[in-house]
């Protein structure tokens, strides 16, 4: 794990997309917060010393989903699989699959696997998963502060993890989408899916991967925006902790009362003419039930003593 001192900074941002606006100061307690994210290998020893069975791996109970089709309510998990032409980029139906037998060892469903991916992160991980793996390493969900802090690496109002150039000097700093998403990827950088937790530079603290490769779980629940700048320095919010459970619900779905967590960091499906979301400010809501082929986490332990958990 990495250090991370206390401190204060600008978090949000004001020119991009509505959910990341107002800018706003925040400070931050000092932590400790994992170098990259967990991989599956760390996570099958999670799993290999508990017996642990993740959300994916359940069938769902027909009372959390009313209205779902019978057939539906089977253990599985939603997997990106790319149309072959382009499509009305309104309709992320056309490129998600949910399919039966999708979990974190069969990522994108039966026939899939993670042989010779030890070092790549886990995905088709849920919020609860992630809990899980957290207690059991005597660790924590990081607050959406303290991950964006994380992120910035020191560079407070950058763009980017790294600075204001996406790819400065041309090289690629993080696992990215190049091409027309969702139906053309050129792999530029190298990785048409997930790529190894080290394969991109280190950000300003030394931390891999918080921009790019998968999503991150955060411990906070969604809210639309950010809550409005302090109008004094005495009143900078110190540790926030995000948006109440009630607020975090999905408004278009009223019938299905599933909280939602935010994901930050993007993923290696984020692409300029679809999701400018590879940025320390981008935030996104994930319903707390789903997992994803993109979705990974990484955890923190508060205060200033070292972390004593030598199990992941």
């Amino acid at each position: 794990m990495v250090w991370i001192p206390d401190g204060e900074f600008a978090m949000g941002s004001d020119r991009h997309y509505p959910e990341e606006a107002p800018v706003h100061r925040v400070r931050v307690d000092g932590f400790w917060i994992d170098e990259t994210p967990i991989t599956n290998a760390q996570f099958r020893a999670f799993v290999e010393a508990t017996g642990y069975v993740t959300w994916a791996e359940i069938p769902p109970d027909p009372k959390d989903y009313p209205g779902a089709q019978p057939h539906m309510l089977k253990a599985g998990s939603v997997v990106f699989a790319p149309p072959a032409r382009p499509v009305d980029l309104r309709g992320p139906p056309q490129w998600w699959d949910f399919r039966f037998g999708a979990d974190w060892r069969h990522p994108y469903g039966p026939g899939s696997g993670i042989d010779g991916l030890d070092d790549h992160p886990v995905v088709q991980v849920a919020y609860q998963d992630v809990l899980a793996y957290a207690a059991w390493a005597g660790k924590a969900v990081p607050t959406e502060a303290e991950w964006e802090f994380a992120a910035r690496g020191g560079l407070d109002g950058a763009e980017f993890a790294w600075g204001d150039e996406f790819t400065p000097g041309g090289r690629h700093m993080a696992n990215t989408w190049q091409g027309r998403f969702p139906h053309e990827n050129l792999n530029l950088d190298g990785y048409p899916r997930t790529s190894p937790v080290r394969a991109f530079p280190a950000n300003g603290y030394g931390l891999h991967d918080m921009i790019g490769n998968v999503w991150e779980w955060t411990a906070d629940f969604w809210s639309s925006r950010h809550p409005p700048a302090a109008g004094k320095a005495c009143c900078v919010a110190q540790n926030p902790r995000g948006a109440a459970e009630q607020d975090s619900l999905d408004p278009a779905q009223p019938q299905i009362r599933i909280p939602r967590r935010v994901v930050k960091g993007g993923s290696h499906l984020c692409a300029p003419n679809y999701c400018r979301r590879y940025r320390p400010a981008a935030r996104h809501a994930q319903p707390v039930d789903t997992s994803m082929s993109h979705i990974g986490f990484r955890c923190v332990v508060r205060g200033g003593g070292a972390p004593v958990s030598s199990q992941a």
